[in-house]
Formats: C-alpha cells, sequence, structure tokens
C-alpha cells in the first residue's frame, strides 16, 4: 500500500503534486471492506480507519498546495469517498464530515482570498487536525445559546449528529445569540474539543451508519472570545456563507450515498448470476440499474454544479436537487438489491442488509425532502427562498 503522509515533491523543480486521493481510495478499500463488519456489528466508531486515513495523506487532501496540503478538488474528493463508502459507508460518510470542513475554507481562500481561513488550513497540513461539523443539526436555523460576556460569549449547547466526535479536534459549529431587544443573530466558531467544558456522549446507537460514531457533544460553558467569531448571520436565512457550505458540501457527503447504492447493486447481481434467471430476475435487475443510473447522475450534476465555482441560490438549487435525486434512486437501488438477490440478502454475511441500513441515512440531511421541494418551487416561481430552511 502507498503512504503519502506528505505531499510529493516533483523531482523536477521540486514543486509540490496533488495527492493522489483516488488511487488512495482504491487502496485502502480493501482493508476497509474486511473490517467493515466488526465496527458495523459492535456500534462501534472506525477508529483504526482514521489511523488509515491520515497514514495516507488523506486528512490534509483538500488543502491547497500553496498550503501544505494535497491539493485534491471537489471531483477528486468526492470520488475517493464514492470509493471507500463501497467498502464501508460509516468510514466515508463520517470522513465526508472533515472531508467538507476543509474543502469549504479551501474554496474561500482560493476564488474569495479569505486570509482568516489560511491558519485553519496550514494546521490541517501540518498537524493533520480533524475537523467535525454539527451543520446538519444546526442548519440554517442554528441551535444552542451564546451568552455575551466581557470580551466574548459563553456557550451552552448539545450537538447532536457529530460524526466523528471521539476524533476529532476542532468542532465547526455556532449558537444563538438573544440581544436585549429581541433580536437574534448566529454566531459561528471553532470548539476545541479537548476543552474540559466539551463532553462527547456514548450514544450513536443506529439503524445504519453504525461506525460513524456521531454522538452528542455537549458544551456546557466554554468562553468563545470575539476574535473567534468567524461571522454573524440571521437565523433561518440563507447568508451567503451558507450558500457555498450547501453547494460544497453535498455532493461530498451524497457521493458517499452513491457509493453504498453501487455497492449493494454490485452484491445483488453477484447473487443473481449464480441462481436459474427469468423474467423477474430480469426485471429486477433492469429497474435496479435504471435506478443506480439516475443517481449517478444526479450525483455528476451536483459535482458539476460545485466545480462552476458560483455559489447562489441557484447552485443551491442544484445541488439539493440531486441531493434528494441520489437519495430517492439510492433508496430504491438497496430496495431491489435486497429483493433481487432474495433470502440470502437476510444474512449480515452477505454485506447486503448493511448497506440498505446505512443507505437509510440519505433520508436524514438537509434539505430534506419537504423543505428541498419548498426550495425548488420558490426558485421556479420566482420567491423568496430566505425562510425556507
Amino acid at each position: 500500500m502507498r503512504s503519502v503522509a506528505e505531499p510529493e515533491l516533483a523531482s523536477a523543480g521540486g514543486s509540490a503534486v496533488p495527492t493522489d486521493v483516488v488511487g488512495m481510495a482504491h487502496d485502502l478499500a480493501p482493508v476497509l471492506a474486511e473490517r467493515a463488519p466488526k465496527f458495523d456489528e459492535g456500534d462501534h466508531f472506525v477508529a483504526d480507519n482514521y489511523a488509515l486515513l491520515k497514514e495516507a495523506g488523506l486528512v490534509q487532501a483538500g488543502v491547497p498546495l500553496e498550503l501544505g496540503g494535497g491539493g485534491a478538488g471537489i471531483a477528486e474528493l468526492c470520488e475517493m469517498l464514492r470509493i471507500m463508502a463501497r467498502s464501508c459507508g460509516s468510514t466515508a460518510l463520517a470522513f465526508a464530515m472533515h472531508t467538507h470542513q476543509v474543502a469549504i475554507p479551501a474554496w474561500r481562500w482560493r476564488y474569495q482570498n479569505v486570509a482568516a481561513v489560511e491558519p485553519l488550513l496550514k494546521r490541517v497540513a501540518t498537524d493533520k487536525i480533524i475537523l467535525l461539523s454539527s451543520g446538519g443539526s444546526d442548519w440554517i436555523g442554528g441551535s444552542g445559546k451564546a451568552e455575551k460576556v466581557e470580551g466574548g460569549y459563553r456557550i451552552t449547547a448539545r450537538k447532536v449528529f457529530t460524526s466523528g466526535a471521539a476524533a476529532g479536534d476542532i468542532l465547526m459549529t455556532g449558537a444563538i445569540f438573544r440581544d436585549e431587544d429581541g433580536t437574534e443573530k448566529v454566531i459561528h466558531f471553532g470548539v476545541p474539543m479537548r476543552a474540559p467544558e466539551v463532553t462527547v456522549m456514548d450514544n450513536w446507537r443506529t439503524l445504519g451508519m453504525r461506525g460513524t460514531g456521531s454522538n452528542d457533544v455537549v458544551i456546557d460553558g466554554l468562553f468563545i472570545p470575539d476574535a473567534a467569531v468567524a461571522f454573524a448571520r440571521t437565523p433561518g436565512q440563507w447568508h451567503p456563507v451558507f450558500q457555498i457550505i450547501a453547494t460544497v458540501a453535498f455532493p461530498l457527503i451524497y457521493s458517499v450515498y452513491l457509493g453504498v447504492a453501487e455497492s449493494a447493486r454490485d452484491i445483488a447481481i453477484d447473487i443473481a448470476r449464480k441462481k436459474p434467471g427469468g423474467e423477474t430476475t430480469l426485471n429486477l435487475a433492469g429497474r435496479m440499474e435504471t435506478a443506480l443510473r439516475g443517481a449517478q447522475m444526479a450525483q455528476r450534476s451536483m459535482v458539476e454544479a460545485a466545480e462552476r465555482n458560483t455559489p447562489s441560490a441557484e447552485s443551491v438549487n442544484e445541488v439539493m436537487i440531486g441531493r434528494s435525486l441520489v437519495a430517492s434512486h439510492g433508496l430504491e437501488v438497496v430496495d431491489l438489491a435486497m429483493e433481487l438477490a432474495g433470502g440470502a440478502s437476510f444474512y449480515r454475511e452477505k454485506g447486503l442488509e448493511r448497506r440498505f441500513r446505512d443507505m437509510q441515512g440519505a433520508r436524514f440531511h438537509p434539505l430534506q425532502s419537504g423543505p428541498q421541494a419548498r426550495y425548488a418551487g420558490a426558485m421556479a416561481l420566482g420567491m423568496p427562498v430566505d425562510a425556507i430552511f
């Protein structure tokens, strides 16, 4: 197995060259596949796999080359996560949360010249720190309480769905500050996970994605200085930074679910080929292939929207339509895969029922089907989207 702990140096000129994240994912896939049942059956966080990802140089893969990282772009990172997910959905999904928290400041550094994100990106490259996300539980509305005190804020919150919490170094999150006049704003900041005011719960017992370690994180009176607040916004409204978040993050996250659906398809086809064929088998296989192709086309459209590098209400709409289509087609794929494989799919050793369970997580990331439909409808009718979340 190759090892790229630091960006490679070209023999001529000595300049850094991008990390081969796709090749690395292929190299790691057999190990991830072998370990996946153990993590799933025991509700264990995929900590050992995180060690592999660090050794392979994938933690810093999305950091720009100029800042010491691997220089991987959105399309490459999506492909990396898709390949990982075919072997272990939990590893891929948990790592997608770190990956998108790196990709977002990297995008801002490269396309908006935001110098403030540079120290964070350099820390990821140099120290290989793991970033966590609470975006799925906070999203546009925000959660938690920020009390104004001298020099900053005192934070009290409980952040759910914090994937990879046990391995994380900084939680990128926010809290709601209510002023004396009743106006509210969401402030955004990073939470040091080793702070004594921060506790990781042990409550991740779920239907699927059991190895992501998405435990609740409790923040009890943590002081955040004014200088550590990255930006503030109005709760429930689309801030320009959230347009970047939605456009960049969700192609990465839903590439994981595409990989899960693809692996379910492969398992089912392998089982079906060993049984007598017939009209029913042909019909199920054909419907499954068609649904998978729909998911693949939707994921491709999400990547293309992100690669246009123009985050906006329109790009959010394109990405979220793709998100819903990957989810609906992917869920159809795993349903049909179970039916095509027949009774064999019910046995854990086949790995198909794990893919079926893992795929169910695609339902719950924002924008869920109802808000996504309202957002798309508002865009089509020329109505405001600010209050839709």
